[in-house]
């Protein structure tokens, strides 16, 4: 620890160690600007493909808050899948504690069967 500290506080390019050696202060890699790396530049993989998609206004993966529907039939609450049927809970109040399971089919949209709340069916690709 101490001998990073002195190789950072050094003004010298070289020093000089007790044997009569010369040692080089450690070169940090930096980014194409000069300075610190971003989070796009040090990103690889699946994170990469993921901060470039948020980049075009595109959620991948919902990681996003989706939307506010007001659960209508002309403006339902959008269900994305990737089948044509998935299984939906709804908490037809806001401090209910039990929630209400349906199966949600593609077509048109579909009402909660306690509270009234309709939701639709969206396909949705992954982007892998």
């Amino acid at each position: 620890m101490a001998a990073r500290l002195l190789l950072r506080t050094c003004p010298l390019r070289v020093l000089q160690l007790r044997g009569g050696t010369a040692a080089r202060p450690l070169q940090r890699a930096m980014a194409s600007a000069g300075g610190i790396p971003t989070d796009e530049e040090q990103a690889t993989g699946l994170e990469r493909r993921t901060l470039q998609a948020l980049k075009q206004g595109k959620d991948p993966y919902s990681i996003l808050k989706p939307k506010q529907y007001t659960g209508t039939k002309t403006d339902p609450h959008i269900v994305p899948s990737i089948g044509n049927k998935r299984l939906v809970g709804c908490l037809c109040e806001e401090d209910n504690t039990a929630i209400v399971w349906f199966w949600l089919h593609e077509g048109e949209p579909q009402r909660c069967p306690e509270c009234g709340s309709h939701y639709k069916l969206v396909h949705h690709e992954l982007p892998h």
